[in-house]
């Protein structure tokens, strides 16, 4: 007969000899700025993560762990890894060793099971620092530098994130990035417009990144496309999204506390040297314009969206969705269609319809910014007073409009007599 302490010996003993945890499979992705591994895992494993120098190195120990087949290798186009090797040590610990191209600053956590995959363990590599560096907008480097209106497209989800899934396998990330594309190649063909895609490829980004990036574009709006989803099959139609009140409390309460480590702007006003008092005066006028602003250009797209057929909401509505949380980027989040609905599914895998909420979208976009292009834009100028110098090709060229388009407009009939002060009117874009 076992006395109770013998017991409890023996559990010990068991739990000192527990099977390892199985790491099943190594998945990547790259993205511009950082690259991710997802390790599956047939459990919540232990882990540690370190760098070494000269070389560069990441090294990951997986406590009482096991592969269950070789890791994955890296490409050769691969421009943050180099290889990768792995040992089982003496301690029964499996030790990962990341050969690198480039220095990096790792971020490790444990994801749950979903429906898609089990237990995770999710290692994110970002280059140096992590920041991103602002980049300057398109602008004209002539008299006047006017500049083009920058629009942030996001296509959302990616890589390890499919978002929702469609009954015949429809994933969410795929589609909304097929119209992002889209939407990016119309807009490229609007003059005084310049998309930015904040995601290009099969690869995830932190919602804060997504918003950074549109935040070092300069961009003067954000939309993020995604494709709804709900347990009864039968609801259908595409919705618009603005930040809510209650979001834009919380993302106050945020930017305020960590202000003194921040060197950003906010409507072009930095709040580094103000008083906790004035510094939420300002953010909290800043907001609400912003959230008008979002509203103002969410009923111009939903608009838009309802010449494709039936709208879920007859207005836009607003949420606290962490990407329209940008305090002085007018931002939408626009829900084309429900892919859990089969008939919306196939036609959001149809490349016509993507082009026709591509165009639905810029559509609203286009009519928003003819009465609220920011200031020193090409698509808020209207009128150019000649300056000395000025040739009629040049201003044409500056404006993004034809010569004899400008020539009609003005009803110019020789471009060689401009006179110095002399007001033209400058016709609008495409589609104006």
């Amino acid at each position: 007969m076992k006395t109770p302490s013998t017991i409890l010996l023996l559990l010990i003993a068991a739990a000192g000899h527990a099977a390892p945890v199985a790491v099943q499979n190594l998945r990547m992705w790259q993205a511009p700025d950082e690259t991710r591994l997802v390790f599956d895992i047939a459990a919540p494993v232990e882990h540690t993560v370190f760098t070494l120098a000269s070389p560069d190195r990441v090294v990951i120990d997986l406590k009482n762990a096991s592969l269950s087949r070789p890791l994955a290798q890296p490409t050769v186009e691969d421009k943050v890894l180099a290889e990768i090797r792995s040992a089982v040590r003496a301690n029964g610990d499996l030790r990962v060793v990341l050969d690198l191209k480039t220095r990096v600053r790792p971020k490790s956590f444990l994801l749950r099971p979903n429906r898609s995959y089990g237990h995770r363990l999710v290692l994110d590599l970002r280059k140096g620092d992590g920041r991103v560096s602002p980049r300057r907008a398109s602008a004209w480097q002539g008299r006047g530098k006017l500049r083009d209106v920058v629009v942030a497209i996001d296509a959302g989800h990616g890589g390890e994130d499919p978002g929702a899934t469609g009954r015949r396998g429809t994933r969410e990330k795929d589609v909304v990035l097929a119209i992002a594309r889209e939407l990016e190649r119309q807009m490229k063909r609007e003059p005084g417009m310049r998309p930015v895609m904040v995601r290009t490829g099969d690869y995830y980004i932190r919602l804060r990144k997504r918003i950074e990036i549109a935040r070092a574009e300069r961009a003067d709006l954000f939309v993020s496309i995604h494709a709804d989803a709900f347990r009864d099959r039968r609801v259908k139609g595409s919705s618009v999204y603005a930040l809510s009140q209650n979001g834009a409390t919380s993302e106050a309460a945020r930017w305020l506390a960590e202000r003194e480590n921040s060197a950003d702007l906010i409507g072009g006003v930095s709040l580094d040297d103000k008083d906790d008092l004035l510094a939420s005066v300002l953010l909290d006028l800043s907001q609400t314009a912003t959230i008008e602003a979002s509203l103002d250009v969410g009923d111009e797209v939903l608009d838009g969206l309802k010449q494709l057929g039936k709208t879920h909401k007859p207005r836009v509505q607003q949420a606290g969705f962490a990407v329209l949380k940008s305090p002085d980027i007018p931002s939408i989040l626009v829900e084309t269609a429900f892919i859990s609905n089969p008939q919306e599914e196939k036609r959001l895998r149809d490349p016509r319809h993507q082009r026709r909420l591509a165009t639905a979208i810029l559509k609203g976009v286009r009519t928003y910014f003819r009465t609220h292009a920011p200031p020193g834009t090409f698509l808020a100028a209207r009128e150019h007073i000649i300056e000395r110098g000025d040739t009629l090709s040049e201003i044409a060229a500056r404006y993004g409009v034809s010569l004899k388009t400008l020539q009609l407009a003005n009803q110019i009939k020789n471009s060689n007599r401009l006179k110095v002060g002399e007001v033209l009117h400058i016709p609008g874009g495409r589609g104006s």
